[in-house]
């Protein structure tokens, strides 16, 4: 395998990382703070980040068209958010958050075919046992599909591979700059949404210094993924990003001694071979 072959996995396992270690603080701090405040709390410091890093990398704003569809990338990433979220409230963890992880990561792969080419057979199966693996890290215990709960992780699913795919396209031009664009209308969304619903759009002071962690962490992780999707296949880039769980599981093992089912170990076993085969 080349190096060129090798960065978009490299990226993307970065990504994974950071989106993971991210979901683990962020949910750290829902758990103390509202759900709404922890979110916009940390986007606000994503914006910050973001503007930052465009102004002193000397970045060219890209056209019109790409940071329209960076803005599309915002809000679907929104609509995603809230859906998920809801989705946990309502319904089962064990369910929403596996299927809205292999239809976001399963979406990018069908974008891949049409824009890239058909992959290898082995990275084909790799994406396979990608998606298996999300699903068996994701899942808790005792969770059992009733499909009727399957609307709104769906829903998220759909928005959360919507914004794989625009940033995997715009990427090819700028990352700074659009990843402005994406985080300025979700912001605006979820700050509109939390206003409406008479929801805490801060956390309390104490948290700001976890907010901020959550905040760089996700935008590192957007960075990466940006970056993967700019020198490799979309499709490599958001099925390796899209094993993000697997970060979220160890930290939790790890730091609150939670328990790791078979069915996640088995699927940590998978993703590790699934990087395998897609680096074929």
């Amino acid at each position: 395998m080349t190096g060129s072959e090798f960065a978009p996995i490299a990226l993307g396992l970065a990504s994974a990382l950071l989106w993971g270690a991210g979901d683990f603080w962020g949910g750290w701090t829902s758990k103390r703070q509202s759900v709404y405040s922890v979110i916009v709390s940390s986007q606000i410091v994503g914006l910050l980040l973001f503007i930052a890093l465009a102004v002193l990398s000397g970045e060219r704003v890209p056209p019109i068209g790409d940071m329209a569809l960076s803005a599309v990338a915002g809000l679907a990433g929104a609509i995603g958010i809230l859906a998920l979220y809801r989705s946990l409230a309502e319904g089962r963890m064990g369910i929403a958050a596996p299927v809205s992880a292999v239809v976001a990561a399963a979406l990018p792969v069908v974008a891949g075919f049409v824009l890239d080419g058909a992959p290898s057979i082995w990275q084909f199966a790799g994406f396979g046992l990608a998606l298996i693996a999300v699903w068996l890290i994701s899942r808790t215990a005792g969770a059992r599909l009733n499909w009727r709960e399957l609307t709104l992780p769906f829903v998220a699913g759909v928005s959360f591979g919507v914004f794989f795919v625009l940033i995997g396209h715009v990427s090819d031009r700028a990352v700074w700059w659009p990843l402005v664009a994406v985080r300025t209308v979700s912001l605006s969304t979820l700050t509109i949404v939390a206003t409406v619903q008479r929801q805490p759009r801060l956390v309390e002071q104490r948290y700001w210094l976890l907010v901020a962690l959550v905040g760089a962490l996700e935008v590192g992780g957007n960075a990466f993924f940006a970056l993967a999707g700019q020198v490799g296949r979309l499709d490599v880039a958001a099925v390796i990003s899209s094993l993000y769980p697997a970060t979220t599981v160890w930290l939790a093992w790890l730091i609150l001694k939670e328990h790791l089912t078979r069915q996640q170990l088995i699927g940590v076993v998978a993703a590790l071979a699934a990087i395998v085969l897609i680096s074929v």
